[in-house]
């Protein structure tokens, strides 16, 4: 199981940085970008061979169910 920033966002925050980059902004000078969307993931198979229950709301809750 996994609860982290989408991945599908990485790459629009990084063109996003390297724009500014090089329109001359200096890196130091740059926020540090948090990220705004989460996805929760479940892997139900290996949580199946290791003799692990899953509950139904935390299976509805995932983003993404791993069969």
């Amino acid at each position: 199981m996994a609860f982290a920033s989408k991945i599908d966002d990485f790459p629009r925050r990084l063109a996003s940085y390297v724009d500014k980059l090089l329109k001359g902004a200096k890196a130091a000078d740059l926020p540090v970008d948090q990220p705004t969307t989460f996805e929760l993931v479940i892997n139900a198979k290996t949580a199946k061979a290791i003799g692990l229950a899953l509950p139904q709301s935390l299976l509805r809750r995932a983003d993404r169910i791993i069969e």
